[in-house]
C-alpha cells in the first residue's frame, strides 16, 4: 500500500497487527508485520515501548512518543517526510506503529565512495579513511527533497539521521525515519545531510517555517505536549523562530559530534 493513500492512517489506527520478523540491527526492539482491517493490509514497522533501552541523554517520556512528535511536525509544517506514524495498543503493547516503506534500490541518496568517484551534482560532507587506508568520501545528492530533510532536521533537532534513514520510495517520494531521538532541549544535531551549510533555505522551506510557527502558536503545542515535556515544546518553537529570523542552513555546533556513529 502507497504510505500517502488516504486510508492508511485509519489502517494503522485500527487494524489488527501481526508480527512476523524483527529488524535485528536496530538498538530498540524494532518490530516488522502487518497491520490489517476489512480485507485491507500494509506492511507495517512496531515499535512497543517495552521495548525501549533506557538512555541516560534522554530520560524524559518515550522514544515513540519522540517519534509520533517528529510525524506531528513534519505534517504540520506540510513537509510530509514521516510515513504516517501514531501510538497505539499492539501485541506488545503500547508503542509506535508506522507504515512500512518499500524502498528504490536504483535512487541513492545518500553513499561513501572514493573521492575520484563521487556523482556528478552530489555533495561531499566528510572525508574518511577505509579499513586498509584507502580515501573515501561520505557524500549525498542535491535535491530539493533533502533540503527539505535537512532543515526539517534543524527544527526537530535530529540526533540520529543516517544514511540508512533516508528512503526513496518505490512511490516516488522522499521519507525519513528513525525519529527516537529527536526534539531534545539540548543541540543534539547530529546528520548526514550537512551539504549547505551557510545557504540561504529555500522559499518552500520558509514557507514551511512560517506554517509550522502558526500551528505551535494554536492547537500543535498542545498535542506535542502529550508526548514531550513543555520545554521541549518551547524549545521546539524557538528553533522556529531563530530559524525564521536567519532563514540559512546552520553550522555544526561544535559540542559533540556532527554525524551519528554509525553513519549508516
Amino acid at each position: 500500500m502507497d504510505p500517502r493513500d488516504p486510508a492508511v492512517p485509519e489502517l494503522l489506527a485500527h487494524g489488527r497487527i501481526e508480527v512476523t520478523g524483527r529488524l535485528v540491527d536496530a538498538s530498540n526492539a524494532t518490530l516488522f508485520g502487518t497491520v490489517s482491517a476489512d480485507g485491507v493490509a500494509a506492511q507495517c514497522v512496531y515499535k512497543p515501548v517495552k521495548g525501549e533501552r533506557p538512555l541516560w541523554d534522554f530520560p524524559d517520556g518515550t522514544l515513540a512518543g519522540r517519534e509520533i512528535a517528529a510525524f506531528l511536525v513534519s505534517e504540520a509544517a506540510g513537509f510530509h517526510l514521516v510515513p504516517p506514524t501514531l501510538l497505539r495498543d499492539g501485541p506488545f503493547g503500547r508503542g509506535m506503529v508506522q507504515v512500512w516503506v518499500d524502498t528504490d534500490d536504483e535512487r541513492e541518496l545518500v553513499d561513501v565512495c572514493s573521492p575520484a568517484k563521487v556523482p556528478a551534482g552530489w555533495i561531499g560532507v566528510l572525508r574518511a579513511r577505509g579499513q586498509r587506508g584507502e580515501p573515501a568520501v561520505l557524500v549525498h545528492a542535491d535535491t530539493p527533497g533533502l533540503k527539505r530533510m535537512a532543515a526539517f532536521d534543524v527544527v526537530v533537532n535530529n540526533a540520529d539521521r543516517k544514511g540508512g534513514h533516508v528512503l526513496a520510495g518505490t512511490d516516488g517520494h522522499l521519507y525519513g525515519v528513525d525519529h527516537g531521538l529527536t526534539l531534545h532541549v539540548e543541540d543534539k544535531l547530529r546528520t548526514v545531510l550537512w551539504g549547505w551549510v551557510g545557504q540561504a533555505l529555500p522559499a518552500d522551506v520558509v514557507e514551511a517555517l512560517e506554517k509550522l510557527r502558526a500551528e505551535l502558536d494554536g492547537s500543535l503545542a498542545d498535542v506535542l505536549g502529550d508526548h514531550l515535556t513543555r520545554r521541549e515544546v518551547r524549545t521546539l518553537s524557538t528553533r522556529v523562530n531563530t530559524l525564521l529570523a536567519e532563514p540559512t542552513f546552520p553550522t555544526p555546533a561544535g559540542y559533540g559530534p556532527a554525524i551519528p556513529w554509525p553513519a549508516f
